[in-house]
């Protein structure tokens, strides 16, 4: 006897929290150039991903778990552009 599973809710992963990337002039600048910087050593390898201010979610299907560091390197995914 076949059983149905029960099609499980759609998970949104929010992109905003509607905070500001930076406090002030400074600590943006710091952020805009150590990102610009790292992308620069790993701009040759594909699987090297570097962002800022990007939602990061730990745990699969909770995103209420989050964080936004202001520099993120992951190595092992590739890069490009792409939302939370």
């Amino acid at each position: 006897m076949a059983f149905l599973k029960e099609k499980e809710a759609e998970i949104i992963y929010p992109e905003s929290d509607g905070l500001p990337l930076a406090e002030n002039t400074i600590q943006f600048r710091f952020i805009t150039t150590i990102v610009g910087g790292i992308a620069g050593i790993y701009k040759d390898d594909p699987n090297v991903f570097i962002a800022g201010d990007l939602f990061w979610f730990p745990k699969e299907k909770q995103p209420d778990i989050k964080q936004a560091p202001d520099v993120m390197v992951v190595f092992g995914r590739p890069q490009g552009d792409r939302g939370s």
